[in-house]
């Protein structure tokens, strides 16, 4: 017996340690893997914005919090896929969402696109609970051949075990379509006589994926006089006086001139840089 202990003792020391419980009472969580175990990390000090500080995308507020609602309320409603210029509010609408419906019973769920392929038992893991879930993947995009890819499309709209009703997934991404597309796939298209064109497969493969959203949303870059009112906001929550915000007008074009972009990241950061100087 003494020896059997020891040898249990050793192999306990090779396996991994079984993954906590989880904490259902947190509003957040993260998807976490350590070898072949996978469990829900809750999320404690969640990064929160609302709804009031995203400025000048009104029309796509409008949208997903209107999906968002009708999920809640139990009604029908899409998977989301946000696309378009950096910077401009895909990710931070997502946590709005969670800041203005948690008290409702909305709950997040952050999983990385390597993780995918848990996807379907995260569902599982999902289906039981009351609460109503978004899962969320930020910066989604795949190269050729990951295994994620098929993973998504199957939880999406394609596999013969139905997703959980209490599941959205919402996703942001810089790719239209997910994948990079290339010159020589137009070489796969077949031009007939009658002049329709018939495109390759592995086009019409590529643009699958994407379709399987019911929701798409496009993010564009923001005009200068729009980035400018995201800095005076912003300058406003950190406590800068109305003459210190006018002051700040040409070092904040200089900002976002040094930076490439006039977004409401960029607008948000020079906001912390000049309060931080001047208040």
């Amino acid at each position: 017996m003494a020896r059997a202990e020891r040898v249990l003792a050793q192999l306990e020391a090779w396996l991994p340690p079984a993954p906590p419980p989880t904490d259902w009472s947190a509003h957040a969580f993260r998807w976490r893997r350590r070898g072949a175990t996978g469990w829900l990390q809750a999320v404690q000090m969640v990064s929160r914005i609302s709804l009031d500080d995203l400025q000048h995308i009104e029309r796509q507020k409008e949208i997903i919090d209107r999906n968002t609602r009708h999920f809640l309320q139990k009604k029908p409603a899409n998977n989301v896929l946000m696309t378009g210029a950096r910077g401009t509010g895909k990710s931070s609408l997502v946590k709005a969402m969670l800041a203005a419906y948690a008290d409702q019973g909305l709950r997040l769920v952050e999983i990385d696109k390597n993780d995918l392929v848990d996807l379907v038992d995260i569902v599982e893991l999902l289906d039981a609970r009351p609460e109503r879930f978004l899962i969320f993947c930020d910066d989604l995009s795949f190269e050729e051949g990951e295994a994620g890819y098929k993973a998504l499309k199957s939880v999406l709209d394609g596999s013969i075990a139905a997703s959980g009703d209490n599941v959205l997934i919402y996703a942001t991404s810089n790719r239209r379509h997910l994948m990079p597309e290339y010159m020589s796939e137009n070489l796969a298209a077949k031009h007939q006589a009658d002049g329709e064109i018939h495109p390759g497969e592995t086009v019409e493969e590529k643009i699958s994926l994407s379709e399987r959203f019911g929701l798409w949303l496009s993010f564009y870059p923001f005009k200068q006089d729009d980035y400018l009112h995201i800095v005076q906001h912003w300058l406003r929550v950190h406590g800068c006086s109305e003459d210190n915000i006018a002051e700040s007008r040409t070092e904040a074009l200089q900002w976002a001139l040094e930076r490439g972009s006039r977004s409401g990241r960029v607008a948000r950061q020079f906001a912390r840089d000049w309060a931080a100087r001047h208040v």
